[in-house]
C-alpha cells in the first residue's frame, strides 16, 4: 500500500518540488495551499489530492487534518519571508513572521501527532532555513521565527521517538529561482531606512549575486533522504550554500 504524505506550501518553490518529488516515487501526496491548484503539478495525478489549508487557521488546520486521514509524514514547509531592518519592521509584521513560521508548525504538529502516536508510527519534517547556520543580517525576526522551530524541532524529536514517530529538520540555503522575496511580508526597500543604507548596500548585493544556492531539487531530495533516514540524524542541511555553512559551524 502506497504511503501517503502531507506537504504544506505546496503551491510553489520547494512545496511544489517535493510534491512533484513524491508523487513521481509513487507516494499518495496531499498538497495543500491557501489557494488550491491541482493543474499547476508536473507529475503524475492519480495518487494527488489538493486541499486549502490556511496554517495561522485552526479552523483550516483541522479541516484540512479530517479530510486528509491517515498520514505518515507530514512535511511543515509553509513560511513566509521578512528581510530588512529590524527596527522598520511594524511589530505587526513581526507577529505575522511568527505566526506563520513559528506557531503554524507547532499547530500543525499538535493537530497531526495523536494519529501518529496511536499508530506508533509516522514522521514529522519540519522546514526550516540556512540563516539558523550562520550570522544573516538584515534577517533578525525571519530568524528567530526559524530558530524557534529548530529548538521545538528538537526537542519534539526525542518526545515522540518513545512512540516509534519520526521528526527531522530540513536547513534549505537560499533558491533564486523560488518565490521568496515575492513571499516576504513587506519589499526590502520598504525596509531599509536611509541610515542603513551604506550598511546594506553589500548585503544585498551579495544576496543577489551568491557564489553557492540551493534549488528546489535539492530541499526535495533532502526530504526524501529525511523521510527513508534510519541512522537518527536530525539536521540535513540542502543546497550547496546550506552545507558550506553547515560545515563552517
Amino acid at each position: 500500500m502506497n504511503k501517503t504524505i502531507l506537504i504544506t506550501g505546496s503551491s510553489s518553490g520547494y512545496g511544489k518540488a517535493t510534491a512533484e518529488h513524491f508523487l513521481r516515487s509513487g507516494w499518495n501526496v496531499i498538497a495543500t495551499m491557501r489557494r488550491p491548484d491541482a493543474d499547476i503539478f508536473d507529475a503524475p495525478i492519480s495518487r494527488l489530492r489538493v486541499l486549502p489549508l490556511d496554517v495561522t487557521s485552526e479552523q483550516h488546520i483541522v479541516a484540512a487534518i479530517e479530510a486528509a486521514g491517515s498520514v505518515d509524514v507530514l512535511v511543515n514547509n509553509a513560511g513566509i519571508g521578512g528581510i530588512g531592518a529590524f527596527e522598520a519592521m511594524p511589530m505587526s509584521l513581526i507577529r505575522q513572521l511568527v505566526e506563520t513560521n513559528t506557531i503554524g508548525v507547532m499547530a500543525m504538529c499538535h493537530a497531526i501527532i495523536p494519529q501518529m502516536r496511536e499508530r506508533r508510527s509516522g514522521m514529522i519534517v519540519n522546514v526550516t532555513s540556512s540563516v539558523t547556520l550562520g550570522e544573516f543580517p538584515l534577517a533578525a525576526a525571519y530568524t528567530a521565527s526559524k530558530q524557534a522551530v529548530e529548538g521545538f524541532t528538537a526537542s519534539l524529536a526525542h518526545e515522540l521517538r518513545y512512540f516509534g514517530v519520526g521528526v527531522k529538520l530540513i536547513e534549505p540555503g537560499y533558491a533564486p529561482t523560488t518565490r521568496f522575496g515575492a513571499n516576504a511580508i513587506v519589499p526590502v526597500e520598504d525596509l531599509l531606512p536611509g541610515e542603513y543604507a551604506e550598511f546594506a548596500r553589500p548585503i544585498l548585493e551579495a544576496f543577489a549575486s551568491p557564489t553557492l544556492t540551493t534549488s528546489e531539487s535539492d530541499v526535495a531530495e533532502a526530504i526524501w533522504a529525511a523521510v527513508h533516514d534510519t541512522t537518527g540524524q536530525l539536521r540535513f542541511p540542502a543546497g550547496a550554500d546550506a552545507i558550506a555553512l553547515a560545515g563552517m559551524s
